[in-house]
């Protein structure tokens, strides 16, 4: 569900989906894992940094195959129309890309690669791999907690079928663990990193509810992809002084 690595497949009912989220951040941890034994890799075969900054870019979107940037797409698509919510709610479920799609998603790209070229250090690294991790639990914790634009939907399943404090609890163990990493690995940094997903978690949820009316599964995808955004842009800007 969250990635492109083989598993068996089965079928998918209310017993199966109803701590599904609660895994969410493992993905995390893989796409963490992949960067750092890029970084190694790419550190022992003496690289440049270009080279190491586009595959590191890469690396995320292979792993879950672009499901998340497909959610960004939209939600750029529906914010950018100037339309009502209903309006909205139907740009959202268009599996056409508009302009407005591509130009932020490159935009987005461009950032993205140029801020990886500033990760220099196996410290700064890992705090960007907490990131992933973060995301996700911030993710989760927003499905359980936040409501759902629509009565039905795939994200909607998911929010009726899990058990909803366990996945709340699981989710703020994975986010308070991924606070306490990123500070004492970066300091300062890593609380400024902490900060910034924190400003757009509070700006998803007051923008999922006043344009939407709540969230949904191309917003949840918009929300991960602005999270890793900030932490990565964090790093840009702030690795060098702090």
């Amino acid at each position: 569900m969250y990635s492109r690595i083989p598993i068996p497949s089965f079928e998918w009912d209310e017993k199966s989906m109803r701590y599904i989220m609660c895994y969410f951040p493992l993905i995390g941890i893989v796409i963490g894992g992949l960067e750092c034994l890029w970084f190694w890799l790419s550190g022992l075969l003496h690289l440049p940094s270009l080279v190491f900054a586009a595959v590191a870019t890469a690396i995320p979107f292979l792993i879950t195959g672009g499901i998340h940037m497909d959610g960004f797409c939209d939600t750029v698509d529906a914010l950018s129309s100037q339309q009502d919510r209903e309006r909205r709610l139907e740009i959202l479920k268009d599996s056409h890309s508009g302009a407005f799609a591509i130009i932020f998603a490159s935009l987005w790209m461009v950032v993205y690669y140029a801020c990886w070229n500033t990760v220099a250090d196996w410290k700064t690294l890992g705090a960007v791999c907490v990131g992933f991790v973060l995301s996700r639990a911030l993710s989760a914790l927003a499905l359980a907690s936040f409501k759902g634009a629509r009565k039905q939907g795939m994200l909607q399943g998911f929010a009726d079928a899990a058990r909803k404090k366990v996945v709340v609890i699981t989710m703020l163990v994975f986010a308070a663990l991924c606070i306490a990493a990123m500070i004492v690995l970066r300091g300062w940094l890593g609380l400024i990193i902490v900060c910034a997903n924190g400003l757009v978690f509070l700006y998803y949820r007051l923008m999922s509810y006043r344009k939407f009316g709540g969230t949904t599964g191309d917003l949840a995808g918009w929300f991960l992809q602005m999270a890793e955004l900030s932490t990565i842009v964090c790093v840009g800007i702030f690795s060098f002084i702090l």
